[in-house]
C-alpha cells in the first residue's frame, strides 16, 4: 500500500496570472478541502486579493466566504547582506455550510 501525501490546503500567489491562482482555488474546493490559506508577500498581495474576489464573487457566490485574513511583515535580507521588510497577507477561505 503506497503511502499517501497529507494534502495541502494552501495556495501561494506569485507571478503567475490570477486564474491560475483562481483554478488552483476552485480545485482545492472541489477536492473537498473546506478550508483553504491564500498566501502571498510584496507585489503579489494584489493578486491574492483578486483571486479571493473572483472566487467568492464569480465563481461561488454564497457557497465561500473570507474566515481570516493575517497581515504582516518579514526581514528579508538580500544578496549584499541588507536587510528589508516586506509585507504578507494570509486570507484563509472557507466553505459556507
Amino acid at each position: 500500500m503506497a503511502a499517501q501525501i497529507p494534502q495541502s490546503n494552501e495556495v501561494r500567489v506569485g507571478k503567475k496570472p490570477v486564474m491560475n491562482y483562481v483554478l488552483a482555488t476552485l480545485t482545492l474546493l472541489n477536492q473537498g478541502v473546506d478550508r483553504i490559506e491564500i498566501k502571498a508577500r510584496g507585489r503579489a498581495i494584489s493578486k491574492a486579493v483578486d483571486t479571493v474576489e473572483i472566487v467568492r464573487n464569480r465563481f461561488l457566490p454564497g457557497q465561500v466566504r473570507v474566515a481570516e485574513i493575517r497581515i504582516g511583515s518579514q526581514t528579508v535580507t538580500s544578496a549584499d547582506g541588507r536587510q528589508s521588510r516586506i509585507s504578507t497577507i494570509d486570507i484563509v477561505l472557507e466553505r459556507v455550510k
